[in-house]
This record gives C-alpha cells, structure tokens and sequence, in this order.
C-alpha cells in the first residue's frame, strides 16, 4: 500500500463507478516485487507463508473505508497481511533457544514495546502500547501496517521471537491461519464475559462474528446467543458453532419486529423517529463497525447492559445516543488481543485459541471457503467483497508450492 494523496483522490472517484477501482492501475494498493524485509535487530526470524489471510480491516484499508486516524501508526509502502500461518525459514545470528528453521508457527502480528526494543513503563496491556511510532521498527501497530517487518500476502516477513506461537500438529493450516482472528474475538469475549443465564446479541455473521460464537462456547458460555446473520451460508455456521437463534433473512422494519419478539421486548413508537426499544440483550457484540450496526447494538441493549465494539468502528454519523444514557449502557472497545487471565493462568490469547482449537473446543477450519495465489489478488478481493454472491467466509493467499 501507498500513501500517494493523487492516487487516493483517483481512486476515490473512479470508485462510484467502479468498485473494482481500488485494486486497477490507479489504485494505492500496488503488486509489485519488493526486497525481502531485512531482520531490524539480531533477535529477529524470518518465516515463509503458508496461509496469508484476507481480513476485513485489509479490504477496509484497501477500499479507503477505513478511518486515517491511525496512519500515524502505519509506515508506508508496506505489504498487508497480518493472519498468517508459515514456516520458520532463518533465525537470526541472536535468536533465543527454542526455535528451528522447519517450524511451523503463527506470527502474534502486534508490535507493542518488547517487538520495538522498549521499555513498558507503565506496566501497559500490550495492545494499549503508547509506542507504536517508537523503537527498533518504522510505526506501526501490526504486522502488515509496518514497512520494516513486510507482511503476510508475500512469500515472507518477518518477526520478532515473542511473537511466535508453534502451532500444534493437531491442527490443520486451515485452523492456524484463523488463530488471529479467533483471538480477536477471544479477546472481546474475556472482556465482557456473560453469566449463564444472560442472553448475548451477536451482530454480524462474518469471519469475526462467527468467531465470536465460538469464542463464547469455547470458553464454556451457556448463555443464549442470538445472531444477526445477513447471508444463509452464515447463519449455516453461526448454528453450526452453537447459536441459539439465528436471524437475518429479513431486514428493516420485520429484522426488529424478531428481535422484539426473541428478547421479549417491547417498542414503543415515539412523536417522531425510530421506535425505542425496552429490553434485549445483557451483552451486545457488534462485530460490523457500521453506523446502522452501531445503532442496532444500543437500540437492543437491555438496561445496564454492555456494548462490545469488535467491529472496526470509524465515523458513525447520524447516530442518536439516547439508549446509551436512558439504559446507562457500557461501550466498551475491543482492539486485538493480549495478554489474558484465563483459568488463573497468564496466557496470551492467541496461545489460548490455539489450544482450545487443538483441545477441539471449536472447529474453525469450515470457515476457509477460498484459496487464491497472489497473482490472482483481483480475482481474490472481488470475491471477498462481494460476500452473497460468492458465499466467502474466510478467503486466503495459498503460498504453497
């Protein structure tokens, strides 16, 4: 990806009338043969892709849609791509113990202050590092976003040692390359934890809110989940990883007249405007990031309830907040992964979702519906962003041989 403003504007514009604008010859996402990144300090290793993974927050990134708050933590030109399984290819001349070419590994992609060479001194989460700009690296917050680490929708990049997780034998390239994402939605779930008796709200039937799901039941929830699912091949898996009720097939007005109905609600019709809504769900995971999600999510809060956003949430306009303050509702943020208490053990999510795939918690590998080579990246990301005609769930670059 470029920061070029020309090309920005160019395929802003061309983009009304073509979607496919933002990966054509005037768009800032470039393929292109670039140097393999080097190693920034002697501790670092080099790993050969297996699975790059085609997330939401690239094709937000690529599409222009997401917001420019956080290029401040972006180096440019750098490659995309932060889910990853590979193989450990080089280690460098001071690499710990511990680590062999051959290996098979995820890449934890945060680049917090061990991964830039620097002190936390203020005890920081991880992923609420105050840093990102700093250090023995170029800014960035992730693998993929960092032009000093490459990323992985090439042959290879590469990463600090504390980044590496070896991936069990148990457990198929498929179900590794969703390690990021699954801990993404680990990560929100450990924060916003339900009682067995609560009921959840899971909107979006994606890569995120799907994993969302089986974070819930891999963890042990018994608290009834009900999912938004726009499209049948979702709601198939939503069901399949153990939502109780799966709702989506219709929209508008008759969607909120189900949701009344399976919460037990009521909606009241005010002078003027949508309806308000009393009662819903304890906890809300609004897993899109849109404002019409955003609004769903505070609207179908029961009172003292919590909204996660795992989505990622930019500009929501024309948002009425009422329901945030009538109900005393809890927004809460959900950004990556870290660090977590689980069970009285530390434990880096990543590492737990690893294992509660490898302990058959959850059965992620359905999720990976498509396989492209890079040379065909155009077919790859009209594929991804045109969802309902090509049933995509999890789609991947194939660097296999």
């Amino acid at each position: 990806m470029t920061d070029s403003i020309p090309r920005y504007a160019l395929s802003k514009g061309v983009a009304r009338l073509r979607g496919d604008a933002f990966w054509g010859p005037l768009a800032c996402l470039r393929y292109r043969d670039v140097e393999p990144p080097a190693l920034p300090t002697p501790e670092w290793l080099r790993v050969r892709t297996i699975y790059g993974g085609i997330c939401g927050s690239d094709i937000g990134t690529i599409t222009l849609h997401a917001s420019t708050t956080t290029t401040v933590f972006t180096s440019f030109p750098f490659t995309l791509g932060h889910e990853n399984v590979g193989i450990i290819s080089e280690l460098g001349p001071e690499t710990p113990e511990g680590f062999e070419v051959g290996q098979r590994v995820v890449i934890d992609p945060l680049l917090s202050y061990e991964q830039r060479g620097l002190e936390n001194p203020d005890g920081l989460a991880v992923n609420h590092c105050a840093a990102y700009d700093l250090g023995d690296v170029a800014p960035g917050l992730m693998i993929g976003f960092c032009r000093d680490t490459g990323g992985s929708w090439s042959e290879e990049f590469v990463a600090h040692p504390s980044q590496v997780l070896p991936v069990p034998d148990e457990l198929s390239d498929e179900e590794a390359v969703l390690a990021e994402p699954f801990a993404v939605s680990l990560h929100a779930v450990l924060q916003n934890m339900p009682g067995d008796d609560d009921t959840v709200l899971v909107i979006g039937g994606g890569v995120i809110g799907l994993c969302t799901i089986a974070a819930l039941r891999g963890l042990g929830s018994k608290a009834r989940i009900v999912t938004i699912a726009r499209y049948g091949f979702q709601a198939e898996q939503a069901q399949r990883l153990g939502a109780d009720v799966v709702l989506g097939k219709t929209r508008g007005k008759a969607l909120e007249d189900k949701l009344v109905e399976t919460f037990g609600a009521r909606s009241l019709k005010p002078v003027l405007g949508p309806n308000l809504i009393v009662g819903g769900a304890n906890v809300v995971f609004d897993c899109v990031g849109s404002p019409s999600s955003f609004e769903q999510a505070i609207r179908f809060a029961a009172a003292g309830g919590t909204v996660s956003l795992i989505g990622l949430a930019g500009k929501l306009d024309g948002i009425d907040w009422t329901p945030v303050w009538l109900n005393e509702l809890t927004i809460r943020g959900a950004f990556a992964y870290g660090i977590e208490e689980w069970q009285g053990e530390q434990i880096s999510t990543m590492a737990l979702g690893l294992r509660l795939m490898a302990e058959r918690k959850v059965d992620l590998a359905p999720l990976v519906t498509h396989r492209f080579k890079l040379d065909d990246y155009r077919q790859a990301l009209a594929t991804v962003t045109a969802k309902g005609n090509s049933g995509v769930i999890k789609a991947v670059f194939d660097f296999r041989e």
